[in-house]
């Protein structure tokens, strides 16, 4: 750890935290940190760090998912979507295609891609295929694809969007009467794309503190400092502890982009239900890039649990910060990475496949990553 990682270390010990605080981070790379370094065995017994809705895989409708496993099987197509997503298993009876990577062994055209200019780039390559990018994600990934749509991009180019806004999570569990923290970790990449202004409601309506943080352990540190100094000292206010990357009003090229292609809709979490104001759609003028106008698919059978997380899986709870990941009723038993039941257990960003990478033994992970 550096040594500047320390010196935060001690200023928050040098704090004297009155009562037990919760600080919930809103990004999964923030929980990757947390966990990989160790953190929270080193922070003090009264510091709680919880994850929070960061891994837009999580969330990712289990229905936009199974959409895009019929449109890959249905049609002659090639779908494209980043890795995580593959994995991600939807509820289908036994012995049917439940996953992306299941539609590909079948015999679907479904490759991984990192970036949306890998879509792109195909696409141009080979102008007599019918490429899908599915788009799920947040802010920081929605961008890019606003901006490829925004460039006038190849007709045989289109998007079966499921992107999603990161802060009406947050409001939601601040109004549902329930909030599960004291202090918020607001993700760096996020304002990087849309500034800091977006967390001002969390301190101007519900008073608690806020701080946007980077991805290395010691602006973490700053950020948790900062808000835990903010509530020993009865002060609220939103906090930069990321300016080499956040800058206010953040990306206003990339805003544009967003605005000029997509509108913000009311929008299903997976497990969670509808969010106001917390998904993308294609405005019309780019109808003739919408996967689901362009290949549509006759009405699905009925399903159990359509739309919902499978039985027994709590990753709802885990998403929302109500319950730590080894809280959950399958996590290492039926759920594991080789044999995952919930999309927590899926992706690089999900609380469940991080914290089986680092290991935590106790539900509270005081002393347990190793």
């Amino acid at each position: 750890m550096s040594g500047a990682a320390q010196e935060w270390l001690e200023k928050i010990a040098a704090l004297g935290l009155p009562r037990r605080v919760k600080v919930m981070n809103v990004c999964g790379g923030h929980e990757r940190t947390v966990s990989m370094s160790g953190l929270r065995s080193v922070l003090p017994p009264q510091v709680e760090v919880i994850p929070g809705p960061g891994c837009p895989v999580c969330v990712c409708p289990e229905e936009d998912i199974h959409y895009a496993i019929r449109l890959s099987l249905e049609h002659k197509v090639t779908l494209l979507a980043f890795g995580d997503m593959l994995r991600v298993p939807t509820n289908v009876p036994k012995g049917e295609v439940r996953t992306l990577e299941a539609a590909r062994a079948a015999g679907a055209d479904v490759r991984p891609i990192a970036s949306p200019l890998d879509a792109l780039r195909l696409a141009r390559a080979e102008p007599q295929r019918n490429v899908v990018l599915f788009a799920a994600g947040f802010e920081t990934t929605t961008a890019p694809v606003a901006a490829m749509l925004s460039d006038s991009p190849p007709d045989n180019l289109s998007v079966l969007l499921a992107a999603r806004r990161t802060w009406p999570a947050v409001a939601m569990l601040l109004e549902s009467g329930q909030p599960s923290f004291d202090a918020l970790l607001a993700p760096g990449h996020v304002a990087t794309v849309m500034g800091t202004q977006e967390w001002d409601f969390v301190v101007d309506r519900h008073r608690i503190p806020v701080a946007v943080a980077g991805f290395g352990v010691d602006s973490l540190l700053a950020a948790t400092w900062s808000v835990l100094h903010q509530l020993v000292e009865g002060c609220r206010r939103l906090d930069n502890c990321y300016p080499q990357a956040v800058r206010p009003g953040g990306n206003q090229v990339a805003q544009r982009h967003l605005e000029q292609v997509m509108d913000v809709v009311d929008a299903n979490w997976r497990g969670i239900g509808v969010i106001a104001r917390s998904g993308y759609r294609l405005r019309g003028a780019f109808a003739a890039h919408d996967a689901r106008l362009r290949f549509p698919l006759d009405a699905a059978a009925q399903r159990k649990r359509a739309g919902q997380m499978p039985p027994g899986c709590d990753c709802a709870s885990v998403v929302l910060g109500r319950i730590y990941p080894d809280q959950c009723r399958l996590y290492g038993r039926a759920c594991t990475p080789r044999s995952p039941v919930g999309p927590c257990m899926v992706s690089d960003e999900g609380a469940c496949r991080i914290w089986w990478a680092s290991r935590p033994r106790a539900a509270t992970g005081k002393g347990s990553e190793g």
